[in-house]
Formats: C-alpha cells, structure tokens, sequence
C-alpha cells in the first residue's frame, strides 16, 4: 500500500472547538480540514512571521526510510511540493511550509532511531527525527559527548542541523552541530528510470566532500535527511562559574579577551542594568568532582496562570507607555537569575555556589516545558503547566532578532549600544532586559557553504510583540536600530531559524559561497521540490521577478516585515513615523513623536 493513502499515518481525531481534523504531534500543530482536506501548518509558537498560515494537502509519518523514498518519488512523479518539518518546529522561518496549498508535509515524528554508534572511530550515525536530549544522553552512556550543542533541547538532530544549530566556543572544529557532521544519507529526486528518488550518500573521505559542504547546512532544500553521523569526543565534564559585573565599562574589550580564554564561554549584557554577567565555562576531566546540571530557568515548566499574568503586566506596561513597569520587571528578571546561578545546579538538585561541575550533556543543553503532559478535557489552560511562550494560557508573545556579528565587529556593536543608551536614557533598554538581555555566544568560520565564513559572536534579543500586527510597541525604534546596526553597519548575518523577516534581505550577498551552494542545489532537485517560493525569497534564491523576502504594505515595519521607507509603514495615527536612527543616520525606525 502507499504510503500516501495509509489513513494510519494521519492519527486523525476530532478537536471539538477548531471542527477540523487534527493530524499532528504535540508541538507542530497541522490541522486537516475535512472540508478542504488540506492541512494547516503552524510551529510551536502558533504564528509565523508575516501571521499567515502554510497550508499541504497531505501530511505524513514515515518510520523507515522505505517509506521517505516512497514519499519523494509521489511528489517527483506529480511534481508536487514536499518539506520535512519536526516535531517540535520552533524555527520562526516558514522553512517547513511547501510551496502553494497542494504540496506534501513530512514530519520525522516517527523516524528517531540511533542507527550505530562505533567506539574505536567514535561516532554516532542516527536518523533525522531523533530529540537532541536523546541523542545526547545515549551517546554519553557510552562515554563519548558531542562537543557542542544548542542551549535548548526541544530540537531534533535533522532540525538543528537543518537551521544551523549552535552553542559558543571558538575551539574545536567548531561552534555548529553541523561543524561535526562526517557523513550524511540525503534521499532525494530522481528520474523515472531510477523510480523517481533514490539515497546517496555523502562523505568526508570520498570526492563528493564538497558536495557534503552543501549538505551540512542545507535549510531543506536538497532532500529529505535520512541519516547523520557526527563526529564524538571522549566524554568530559564542565565546570562554570557565573562572573557578575555591576558595571558595563570595559565590556567591549573583556568580550574578546573571554573568547580566547574559555572555551564554552558566554556573555549575557543587561544593558539598561548596567550589568555583564560572563559565563566562565571550561571542560574538565570527567573524574572531576561533581554532578551538576543546568537547567535554564526560561525552559522550564510554568504555571499557566503566572505567564497569563505576566503577559498582562506586560500589555499594561505597553498600553500606559511606561518603561518604568519595563525595568521593574528588568531588574527583577536580573535580579532572580542570579540568585539561582540561571538555572545551575550543584549536584543537579539546586544551587549552592560558583563553581557547578556536572557532565558535559547535562550542563550546556537544558529544556522540559516541551514535555509538560497535555491538559485532561475541561481543565482551564491557568492550572497547566507550559512554555511561557504557549498561547494556550496567553502567554508570551515576542520578536527575536539573532544575528551573527564578525569578531572583529563585536565591539564597535557594544560602544554602539552604549552610545544609543546615552542618547535614549538606559530605560529605552528595558524591555530587552525583561526578557534576560543581551546574550552573546562566539560561534566559529564553517566550510559549510551557509554556514558562517569568519568567526564572530551570536546577537540575540528578545521583545515584546502586539497582539495586533498594526500596534506599536514602546521604544519600538531603539530595537529596530539595533538590528539594523548588526545588519548593515557591521555586516552581519542572520540565524536561518529565528530572525525577522527583514534580516533575510540580501542575505546571498553574504555568503561567498551561494553559487556553490545553489550548483548543488540544482543538482540533487532540479525540479525545485523542495523549495518554495519562502525559501528562495528569504535565501535571496528567488529568480528575477519573484516576490522578494520583504512584504512592503502599511505597518510592515512594526512586524518587521520591511525597513520603513514612509510613514505608512510605521503607525503614523499613533505618533509613529520613520525617522533616521539616532546614532546610526542609515537607519530607518518607526519613532514615537509626542
């Protein structure tokens, strides 16, 4: 039977308040309209960038990768589109969303084994779908560690390395997942004579090396990711102390000089407090002493009815325009942090004082709300436990800007953000604070063709975002100069999965090797299945005439959808209009003007 008309596989069950289908696991929700039979596609934060649903006709769980080649060849056959998307979804990017309302999704739900794991040559082969704190965990029984890894679990092997997933060193071979990669099974399109797809396999030994420089950070648009092996380490421990500093000056020269002497070390900067906290992280032998853990604060479980409440001092603090209740929620955001070491753990139990010493897997990677149980039936979302950005209690509801800023840029970026808190007073800062700040993590040059060719540092903020895409928020112009300072004045580059829309916009121009990339693209999916028009746009691959990755209309700018070039593009009935920045004249914001 085709895999395609197996009924199983869609998992289909009522949900009496949508009347729709649903055919999804906990986290990507993708709800199929018995109507229409179409499939509506969201991620873990329920909204995309631009606020519209992606829709497929058809939504499938292969568990082996018979099945997967099944799938490909009926999209080659009817040249449909088809994208791979996980189980948890949370790139902010319409990476997974296929081109048009006919196109298939393929979720690795069902697809997460470890394949082998051999010792002597220490590495480990597993399929895409595989959780990151599976992977981690059953590797490290056999005392060997991935070196570097993302600092939240809730992802899976294919979609980290699918978005190009990182921790902060600037040792190794890298600051990437993808950095490890020995070896990758990709199946991909093929001719009718070939059965419409076949698997290949690519390698770093063998001539099609380049071709694995593509393969390493591939958004999705060479194939479906079958199987990965990475390249392991003997296990080891770390051993981190949080330095608090009550006084910024200096931190444009300290952030170099941490880079070369820690290996796993970052900086969370508090700009409006005024405070650096720099994480002091080395490895150490694994018979040190010590069983610690870090369990991140922000990742952790929480009472639906406390992100209810905390989302509407949050609204309140908006609508009044008070930075005031901003920097008290800062201070007090500060403040908690670092009585609990942000979620270190003596002994993996609680904190006790500097240093935590605990295994490699256990100290770098942390998460849990993901796997909160789901609500019994006519339980109020306030007595659930969730993340605090699940909007079934109304929770958080943000913006994320992370981009990659050149090592040799880092700190003019942090003079710059001095100077823009001198002009707007440290309160316009606030509202980045609320949400723990400024972290930067030091990430390595790759040969990945998208991967980052210089070493440089990760920039991410978090802020507030309106419930209404026309709403403005407060001090919306300081963030947005922000931006535009990493991304125009310092040449930097986006994350591929959790930035703004308009970050994207001429992102080809930044990679010097593009045409590479796009040679190998055409190679493997000559019929461009696994792109859509999405993914072109916002990888700058679009072809003349196509719609480019930015949505000029009135208030795009709010939503970070375009860099205002008029007043229409801010909210001018509300005092809103598109002024130059304040230290960085290119810069165009959407200011607030009394």
């Amino acid at each position: 039977m085709s895999l395609l008309n197996n009924e199983v596989l869609k998992r289909k069950f009522v949900t009496p308040d949508l009347n729709v289908i649903q055919c999804t696991c906990p986290c990507l929700l993708c709800w199929c309209d018995s109507s229409t039979g179409r499939c509506t596609i969201k991620n873990a934060f329920r909204t995309w960038p631009d606020r519209v649903d992606c829709q497929a006709a058809t939504v499938v769980y292969p568990k082996t990768e018979q099945e997967i080649l099944d799938v490909v060849a009926t999209a080659a056959k009817n040249n449909q589109k088809i994208k791979v998307g996980t189980k948890s979804c949370h790139s902010t990017c319409k990476l997974v969303c296929p081109g048009g309302n006919d196109g298939i999704f393929l979720s690795t739900l069902n697809y997460s084994a470890i394949i082998a794991i051999n010792e002597t040559a220490m590495t480990a082969t597993a399929q895409s779908g595989i959780g990151l704190t599976t992977f981690l965990d059953t590797v490290a029984a056999k005392n060997l560690a991935l070196p570097i890894a993302p600092y939240w679990d809730g992802l899976t092997l294919g979609g980290l390395l699918g978005t190009g997933g990182h921790g902060s060193t600037l040792f190794g071979r890298g600051s990437a997942v993808h950095d490890y990669v020995k070896s990758k099974k990709l199946v991909i399109p093929a001719t009718a004579a070939e059965g419409y797809s076949k698997t290949i396999t690519l390698t770093e030994e063998c001539d099609d090396s380049a071709d694995l420089n593509a393969a390493k950070l591939s958004l999705g648009v060479l194939g479906v990711v079958s199987e990965v092996t990475l390249q392991l380490e003997p296990l080891f421990k770390r051993k981190v102390t949080l330095k608090t500093v009550r006084n910024d000056k200096g931190l444009e020269d300290a952030i170099v000089e941490l880079a070369t002497a820690y290996e796993f070390g970052d900086v969370h900067w508090y700009p409006s407090q005024y405070t650096v906290v720099y994480r002091l992280d080395d490895r150490v032998p694994l018979n040190a002493s010590g069983d610690g853990a870090f369990r991140y604060l922000g990742f952790q479980p929480i009472l639906g009815a406390e992100i209810g409440a905390v989302r509407a001092l949050e609204v309140e603090s908006e609508n009044l325009r008070s930075s005031a209740i901003k920097c008290e929620a800062a201070a007090a955001t500060l403040n908690s942090s670092l009585l609990i070491g942000q979620g270190l753990e003596n002994n993996g139990v609680s904190f006790d004082g500097y240093p935590v010493i605990g295994p490699k897997q256990l100290m770098e990677t942390s998460g849990g709300c993901q796997n909160s149980p789901d609500l019994p039936p006519n339980v109020p979302p306030a007595q659930g436990y969730f993340c605090s950005w699940d909007p079934r209690p109304h929770g958080l509801f943000y913006h994320e800007t992370s981009i990659y800023v050149p090592l040799s840029n880092i700190s003019s970026f942090i003079l710059d953000v001095k100077a823009l808190r001198d002009v707007t007073q440290a309160s316009s800062l606030c509202g980045i604070d609320e949400y723990d700040g400024l972290l930067m993590r030091f990430t390595t040059h790759s040969d990945a063709y998208l991967g980052n060719p210089e070493d440089g540092v990760e920039v991410d903020f978090v802020y507030y975002r309106a419930d209404n895409p026309n709403t403005p928020r407060l001090n919306e112009d300081v963030m947005e100069e922000m931006e535009q300072i990493c991304l125009h004045k310092y040449a930097g580059r986006p994350h591929w999965g959790k930035s703004r829309v308009v970050t994207f916009d001429g992102i080809s121009q930044k990679y010097p090797n593009i045409a590479e990339f796009l040679a190998v693209k055409n190679k493997f999916d000559p019929q461009g299945l696994f792109s859509s028009e999405w993914s072109d746009a916002i990888r700058g691959f679009a072809k003349p005439g196509a719609p480019g990755v930015t949505i000029v209309r009135p208030y795009c700018a709010l939503e970070g959808l375009c860099i205002c070039s008029e007043d229409v593009h801010c909210a001018p009935e509300l005092n809103y209009f598109c002024r130059p920045g304040k230290i960085y004249q290119d810069a165009r914001v959407c200011q607030y003007v009394a």
